[in-house]
């Protein structure tokens, strides 16, 4: 509540300065993805260096935030800021970003996908992604919406990154059917673990900074690093503003924000993160050491809407239903082999192929197309379950 009064705050202020032009010569405006109790970390610092420079921020989710800055920059913000790498693929494709130096985005940090949960619980953690299909998890695991949360449109990028596009739907489907819910925000998927859920999907640094709450994290295997980035926009008032904003944010003193116990990111900087390995709290020191890759924001950004739209289809749309279905061939007789088979293979089916990614048209059809594909699947894995428990 806090924190929804203080972006309330923070906008109310923004937009009483942008009713009079002469009093944004001094002030920076950001849109950002994090929340206030994040970004105040930095702006605190920021503001003590430049003290003429009155900064604004605004809390958007990343899918919000890009539809507005493509659709033009209308409230001049000077600063896009987000952990969604992709993010900035797509506003660079658009034309909403601009070079004062840095290039067209500029890394600030690195972070990785995995999940969360409390300790004291009467459960033994998964060790790896496979270990969340264990039948002793179903119903105890939450993740958000990626068309609400550029957090969740990375973690899924991930799978089907390492997997590829046919396994990684294929895992994603069946991880479905041991969801508790799917929350509306990343925020919320924390926010309720010991309480409506045990296992929280999510990504590092929004786990490790609540580690005072007793909340656990542990990095998926293998770990994709992905960099969260900083950026210019076309149409800002204040280029002078924002250049200082970002040289700050990659400074040695930026970079070393980065580590304190209420913002646990992994620097960007190489001479940084040697220079401080040990200081490292143990999961991201852990993750530093195996061996890992870069997460590929290029192929993100060229199927973004896709991805969106197939997970809000066969996984959010119909999702009560589908875990229903899971549930119920979970409790099939195991001696029916043949039919636990089959349906399964219908269940983890993505009708969408990479390859057809190309000639889908952003559209009510291509829509329309894929919920049908999705009803039919799902209709087809219940006459079969219906057969199969009639056989009992």
């Amino acid at each position: 509540m806090i924190r929804r009064i203080a972006c309330a705050l923070t906008f109310l202020a923004f937009s009483m300065c942008a009713s009079f032009p002469g009093a944004l010569a001094r002030e920076l405006h950001i849109l950002t993805s994090y929340e206030a109790d994040f970004v105040s970390r930095f702006l605190e610092d920021f503001s003590n260096r430049h003290p003429e420079i009155s900064v604004f921020h605004l809390n958007k989710n990343t899918n919000a935030a890009v539809d507005e800055l493509i659709r033009g920059n209308a409230r001049q913000f000077d600063i896009f800021w987000a952990s969604s790498s992709e993010a900035f693929e797509l506003l660079d494709e658009y034309a909403r970003l601009t070079d004062l130096g840095f290039g067209m985005h500029a890394d600030f940090a690195f972070s990785a996908v995995g999940w969360a949960w409390k300790s004291g619980t009467d459960m033994s953690p998964p060790y790896d992604w496979n270990d969340l299909l264990d039948p002793d998890y179903s119903g105890r695991i939450t993740m958000s919406h990626p068309m609400r949360s550029g957090t969740t449109h990375s973690l899924i990028e991930t799978i089907l990154q390492d997997r590829g596009w046919e396994s990684g739907w294929a895992y994603l489907l069946q991880l479905a059917g041991q969801l508790k819910s799917i929350s509306a925000r990343s925020f919320g998927v924390l926010e309720g673990l010991g309480d409506r859920h045990d296992i929280g999907l999510t990504i590092d640094f929004l786990a490790l900074q609540r580690a005072d709450q007793n909340v656990l994290f542990r990095y998926g295997r293998p770990i994709i690093i992905s960099p969260a980035r900083v950026a210019a926009l076309q149409g800002g008032k204040n280029p002078d503003a924002a250049r200082l904003f970002i040289d700050f944010l990659l400074s040695v003193d930026g970079q070393r924000i980065l580590l304190r116990p209420d913002v646990r990111r992994i620097p960007i900087d190489d001479d940084i993160r040697a220079e401080l390995t040990e200081s490292l709290i143990p999961e991201m020191r852990a993750a530093l050491t195996f061996s890992w890759s870069r997460y590929d924001p290029e192929l993100a950004r060229k199927r973004y809407w896709q991805v969106n739209e197939i997970f809000n289809i066969f996984i959010a749309r119909d999702f009560l239903r589908r875990r229903d279905l899971w549930r119920r061939l979970n409790d099939l007789d195991p001696r029916a082999v043949q039919d636990r088979a089959t349906i399964a293979q219908i269940l983890t089916h993505m009708p969408v192929t990479e390859a057809s990614l190309r000639l889908a048209v952003p559209g009510g059809n291509t829509l329309l197309s894929w919920q049908a594909e999705s009803r039919r699947l799902l209709d087809a894995a219940e006459a079969r379950l219906h057969n199969a428990e009639q056989r009992r």
